[in-house]
C-alpha cells in the first residue's frame, strides 16, 4: 500500500485502517500528565504521529518556527506511526495524562472529545489567530455536535482521480469540472475491456462512500451525531456504487477484506482507469510510478448537487494541560503563516490556512498545476464538515470487511447497511 503523507487525513472514516501501511519510528506519545506540560515551567509536549523520517523532519520544521517564536516556552515533540499513535492516546487519555497539544484526524475527534478542552473565542485570541485566517469551511474538521475541540493544519476533500491514456483510448470522454454521474457511468463502461476495469471500487470509508454522499446530497450521519445508514437516499446511492461491480461490471471485486486499498492499487496499477481518493494524494497520482499520464477533477454531480467532506488534521488542546496559555501560543505558532507556508511550499499537504494555500500550487509540478488549482478550487465550493456518531469507529469496523461479500454478490449492500444501523444506531 502507498504511504500517505503527514498532512493527509487517514483514508477511512474515523479509522486506521488504510493507515495501517504507514510504517516508520518515532518515538512513543507523552506517558505522563507532567510530560505533557501539566507543570507550570515544565515543556509543553506536541504530541503527532509521523509515519516515517520524512514526516518527523517536517514536523521538526514546524516545532522550529515554534521555537523562534516562543523563545521563553520549552516545548518537546513526541510522534508514534498512526496505528500507535492512536492506542497510547486511547490509554492516555483514559488515566489523565494526554500531552497539553494533541494531534487529532476529523474522522477520529468523536473517539477522543473527553480528552480535549473546548476551545473558545477568548482561546483563539490567546494563540494569536483567528476564524477569518482559515479556509472556508475548515474550522468543521475538528468540530463535534457543534462545539470547536482543535484547530485544522490542513484540509483535504475527495477527488476523481482518471488514467487519461486509458480513457482516451477508449474513446471515454475525460472527467472535468461540471461532469454527471450519467457522464461517469459512460467513462467507466468505455474504458472496460481487455481486462481492464473502468473504476476501481472502494473499501476505504472515505473512498466507498464518497461516491454515495455525492449522488445522494447527505451523509450517513445526521449533523448531531445520530446515524443514519437507512436514509432512503444514501441507502439508494450506495447500493448503486455496489452497482458497479455485480450490475454494471465496471469495477472488479475484491479479492480480501486485507485489501483496503484495492480500488486506488487497481488505479496505480494501471488496471482501473478511475478511482477516487482524497486531495492529500494528488502529487503521488499525478507522477505515478507506471507511467501513465494522470488527471483529477471533482466528483461527479449528481440531481442533489456533488457533495463533498471536507477532511483533515490538526491540533487540540488537552482537559489536562495545566499551563493553557503556553500551550494556546505553541498552538498558534503551529499554525501561523510561518508554519503553514512550510508545508505549503513543500507540497506536502493543503494547508488549512487561506493566505498558505497558494504556495502549495506553486510546488506543483508546471505541467500539472492549472488542473490541479482549477479542480481543487471547484471541489472545496461544495464540502460538508463530516458527521459522525459517537461509535463511528465501530461502525465502519463492521462495514469495511463485509463489503468484499457485498462486491462479491454474496450479500446485498442494503443488508449490510441496515445491520449496521440497527447494532450501531443507539
Amino acid at each position: 500500500m502507498k504511504k500517505i503523507r503527514l498532512g493527509a487525513v487517514a483514508a477511512v472514516a474515523g479509522l486506521a485502517v488504510v493507515l495501517t501501511g504507514c510504517g516508520g519510528g518515532g518515538n512513543s506519545p507523552t506517558q505522563g500528565g507532567t510530560n505533557g506540560g501539566g507543570d507550570k515551567g515544565e515543556a509543553i509536549v506536541v504530541d503527532m504521529w509521523a509515519g516515517s523520517e520524512d514526516d518527523t523532519k517536517a514536523l521538526e520544521a514546524q516545532m522550529d518556527v515554534v521555537k523562534k517564536q516562543n523563545p521563553d516556552i520549552k516545548v518537546e515533540l513526541r510522534t508514534a506511526p498512526w496505528g500507535d499513535f492512536f492506542t497510547k492516546l486511547t490509554t492516555n487519555m483514559a488515566s489523565n495524562n494526554m500531552a497539553c497539544v494533541t494531534g487529532m484526524n476529523s474522522g477520529m475527534l468523536a473517539s477522543y472529545t473527553d480528552g480535549f478542552a473546548v476551545l473558545t473565542a477568548d482561546d483563539l485570541k490567546a494563540a494569536g489567530l483567528a476564524e477569518s485566517d482559515f479556509a472556508e469551511g475548515s474550522l468543521e474538521i475538528l468540530k463535534n455536535k457543534g462545539e470547536l475541540y482543535g484547530l485544522p493544519f490542513d484540509v483535504a476533500t475527495m477527488v476523481t482521480y482518471y488514467n487519461e491514456d486509458q480513457l482516451t483510448a477508449a474513446g471515454a470522454t475525460l472527467p472535468k469540472i461540471g461532469w454527471t454521474f450519467d457522464d461517469f457511468e459512460a467513462a467507466a463502461k468505455a474504458a472496460t475491456k481487455d481486462g481492464k476495469y473502468g473504476f476501481g471500487i472502494g473499501m476505504g470509508g472515505f473512498q466507498w462512500q464518497a461516491l454515495p454522499i455525492a449522488k445522494a446530497g447527505v451523509q450517513p450521519v445526521t449533523q448531531d451525531g445520530k446515524l443514519q445508514l437507512t436514509d432512503p437516499a444514501f441507502l439508494d446511492a450506495a447500493t448503486w456504487y455496489a452497482g458497479l461491480v455485480t450490475e454494471q461490471k465496471v469495477a472488479a471485486p475484491v479479492a480480501s477484506a486485507s485489501d483496503t486499498g484495492w480500488g486506488e492499487n487497481q488505479f496505480t496499477g494501471a488496471n482501473a482507469a478511475m478511482a477516487v481518493d482524497g486531495t492529500w494524494n494528488a502529487v503521488g497520482y499525478l507522477n505515478n510510478d507506471a507511467g501513465f499520464k494522470a488527471g483529477l477533477a471533482p466528483l461527479p454531480a449528481g440531481d442533489k448537487g456533488n457533495l463533498s467532506l471536507i477532511l483533515g488534521s490538526g491540533y487540540g488542546i488537552s482537559k489536562n494541560c495545566a499551563n493553557k496559555d503556553a500551550a494556546l501560543k505553541v498552538l498558534g505558532s503551529l499554525l501561523s503563516k510561518d508554519s503553514q507556508d512550510s508545508i505549503a511550499s513543500s507540497g506536502r499537504s493543503y494547508p488549512a490556512r487561506a493566505e498558505s494555500q497558494p504556495l502549495y500550487f506553486e510546488s506543483i509540478d508546471e505541467a500539472h498545476r492549472d488542473m490541479v488549482k482549477a479542480t481543487f478550487e471547484a471541489a472545496f465550493k461544495n464540502v460538508e464538515g463530516q458527521y459522525v456518531s459517537d461509535n463511528w469507529a465501530k461502525v465502519d469496523t463492521y462495514v469495511q470487511p463485509e463489503l468484499v461479500s457485498v462486491y462479491n454478490g454474496q450479500q446485498d449492500m442494503k443488508t449490510v447497511l441496515e445491520t449496521a444501523q440497527q447494532q450501531f444506531g443507539g
